[in-house]
């Protein structure tokens, strides 16, 4: 009798431990779910569009604090020159492929 309630009792802990295993997947799901909604959000605008918009909030030092004028201005040639240094280098690499093809 004593086998046969130890086995009843580790049938009951086994199906709880499934069941709380699902719970939780159920709640990592939803929170998944979720995040992904959030980000998916167009809100009306679409991502081309945000994307350019961050970008020149980048490059206009939109994010420094404009109190301090020497930091903004510093900080708006430096990515301005960072911005056209790239697209110099990605220039010669596509004059360098052409040429080389």
């Amino acid at each position: 009798m004593n086998a046969k309630t130890n086995a009843i009792d580790l049938a009951e802990t086994g199906i709880s431990n499934v069941a709380e295993r699902d719970k939780d997947a159920s709640v990592e799901s939803r929170r998944i779910l979720d995040r992904i909604a959030r980000e998916a959000d167009s809100s009306g605008s679409s991502l081309v569009s945000r994307t350019v918009k961050r970008a020149r909030d980048h490059v206009s030092a939109a994010d420094v604090d404009e109190s301090d004028w020497v930091d903004h201005l510093g900080t708006r040639i430096g990515r301005v020159l960072g911005l056209v240094i790239c697209l110099g280098l990605l220039a010669w690499l596509v004059m360098f492929l052409v040429r080389g093809a």
